[in-house]
């Protein structure tokens, strides 16, 4: 069963950090790029990084640039979002989606996607 199980959520003040989790079963990540998309309420969901396959192309969202991190760690089938510097406009639900090979900008080209983990940055 293609899975992905996000977490590291949580509560943090503004100007501090978590550390999200992917983790992939049922299928590699050889073959996968990993996109971190969030979603406020009443806002549509957004990309914040991706990953391809590779491992070797990154994307960010504007937004996020210098303070976000993707990285991946093969031995666990797993993609981390290192995010520092938190803002409280980074509130949202953060979700992991898989599709094949390249990123995309494109949501729906997504094919699996996790049920997401929620980030408050709030004092």
């Amino acid at each position: 069963q293609l899975q992905l199980v996000e977490s590291g959520g949580g509560l943090v003040q503004p100007g501090g950090s978590l550390r999200l989790s992917c983790e992939a079963s049922g299928f590699t990540l050889d073959y996968n790029a990993i996109g971190w998309f969030r979603q406020a309420p009443g806002k549509e969901r957004e990309g914040v990084s991706c990953l391809s396959s590779s491992g070797r192309s990154t994307n960010y969202a504007d937004s996020v640039k210098g303070r976000f991190t993707i990285s991946r760690d093969n031995a666990k089938n797993t993609v981390y979002l290192q995010m520092n510097s938190l803002k409280p406009e980074d509130t949202a639900t953060y979700y992991c989606a898989a599709r094949r090979v390249y990123c995309s900008d494109y949501v729906p080209s997504y094919n699996y996607w996790g049920q997401g983990t929620q980030v408050t940055v709030s004092s």
